[in-house]
């Protein structure tokens, strides 16, 4: 059986999706082997496959936890009773944030979401596909009662703000002018001075 903590108390889970993250942000997700994963997580082949079916699964992995994470916030958020300016605010706002705070994360998974398994990719699409609808949802919410414009479609103004997102990793660098929240209120600004009737 693997252990499955180190020395200092560290999940071996971790340490390989740890080990995984930063070797596909350095070399590709195609580039790396399984052998150079265990050897930088310090396990042996058999305790990734204890944890993890594949390679595969550790992409998915990588992705998967920040979808979590922003859903979980998602929900928090859209689900106060705070006016829908507010809620729709802090919403676009913590996707940029969460998305900066994990950007070797959403980078990997952008640069390499063609090679999941279909039917891996089939799952991520589909966790997409609710965080989207949820995010819309507030949108149409506003729309529906006056405070945001009906001019352009709800699905478009999703699509416009999470192509901001998606391209963060393409530009944001920590040591840059803006932090992760100036960025966040930049973009969700944008987004509502869109909405305005």
């Amino acid at each position: 059986m693997p252990r499955t903590t180190d020395g200092d108390g560290t999940p071996v889970p971790q340490r390989l999706l740890a080990a995984a993250t930063r070797l596909f942000a350095e070399q590709g997700y195609d580039r790396t082997s399984v052998q150079e994963i265990v050897e930088a997580a310090g396990v042996t082949k058999g305790a990734l496959y204890h944890y993890f079916g594949s390679k595969d699964d550790l992409l998915h992995e990588v992705y998967a936890r920040v979808l979590r994470v922003q859903q979980e916030r998602l929900d928090a958020l859209a689900n106060t009773d705070e006016p829908i300016e507010k809620r729709l605010r802090a919403v676009a706002a913590d996707v940029v944030v969460t998305t900066i705070e994990n950007l070797d994360d959403a980078s990997i998974f952008f640069r390499s979401m063609h090679q999941l398994s279909p039917e891996k990719n089939k799952q991520v699409r589909a966790e997409r596909r609710k965080y989207h609808e949820r995010f819309r949802a507030l949108i149409e919410e506003g729309q529906e009662v006056g405070v945001f414009s009906k001019a352009t479609p709800a699905d478009l103004v999703v699509d416009y703000h999470f192509g901001s997102v998606h391209h963060l990793s393409n530009w944001y660098r920590p040591d840059g002018p803006l932090s992760p929240q100036e960025v966040a209120d930049h973009l969700a600004d944008l987004l509502l001075r869109a909405l305005r009737p």
